[in-house]
């Protein structure tokens, strides 16, 4: 239940990307993390992350290589992130979170989806005080008490913990995600992660029927075959088929 619940509906209901532009936004987000840090694996906590998450999709390691290693040239490419903030049909909404080497053809591949179903992008914080940025993770442990007095001691206010069958399920600020995780980590050596995802999760979610949905999901598809589009974040209700 709870967030990570919400994060599994979303991967099992995600139109995603062929596996190629998977490769592509995984290669972009490395190189990035490796730019904002240093291009070493172990010394860069942000991109030892990725590179985990890239193993566990397959990603293969010639891709994870190429690009820290571009990053550690004086390449060309300098990829940035942007989240862009949209209103779609009925009462949704919805976070485009984008990676690109060039503003202007994308704000203008974001704008022509919504432009087609006649919505609109918003400005700054149109959207996004809607939303919680957040850090989902789930996985097996009994340990939900001890694992919450430890994150409590530690300063952290879990937004949820709590267990779900044999998983256990735990989403904090996206802020205080690495110190989450060292705790955790020290509780349950060597976890496995079935759920680590971090994102913009709606506060709370709109149902849409008949044209609005046809409509909202005509846009998610037109957003989501965008190239430079990574992640996209609504608060629309998915029922379960």
């Amino acid at each position: 239940m709870g967030r990570a619940y919400a994060v599994r509906e979303a991967k099992i209901k995600k139109t995603g990307a062929a596996r190629g532009k998977l490769y592509t936004n995984f290669a972009k987000e490395i190189y990035l993390a490796a730019k904002r840090g240093v291009p070493e694996i172990e010394a860069n906590s942000e991109l030892k992350h990725l590179v985990e998450k890239a193993k566990k999709q397959q990603v293969p390691a010639d891709i994870i290589n190429r690009a820290i290693e571009k990053a550690k040239g004086a390449g060309k490419d300098e990829y940035e992130e942007i989240i862009y903030e949209g209103f779609g049909p009925g009462a949704s909404t919805l976070m485009i979170k984008t990676l690109t080497d060039n503003v202007n053809r994308t704000v203008g591949e974001v704008r022509a989806a919504f432009n087609k179903v006649h919505k609109s992008l918003g400005v700054s914080n149109s959207v996004s005080y809607n939303y919680d940025n957040l850090s989902v993770m789930s996985f097996k442990s009994n340990a939900e008490e001890e694992i919450l007095m430890a994150l409590l001691d530690a300063g952290i206010e879990p937004i949820e913990c709590e267990t779900d069958g044999e998983f256990l399920n735990v989403s904090v600020n996206y802020i205080d995600t690495i110190k989450a995780k060292e705790v955790i980590e020290k509780i349950v050596p060597n976890v496995d992660y079935e759920i680590d995802e971090s994102g913009w999760y709606a506060k709370n979610l709109v149902e849409l029927t008949g044209e609005d949905m046809e409509l909202f999901n005509r846009l998610y598809s037109l957003l989501d075959s965008v190239d430079d589009v990574t992640e996209i974040y609504h608060n629309v209700k998915i029922d379960s088929e």
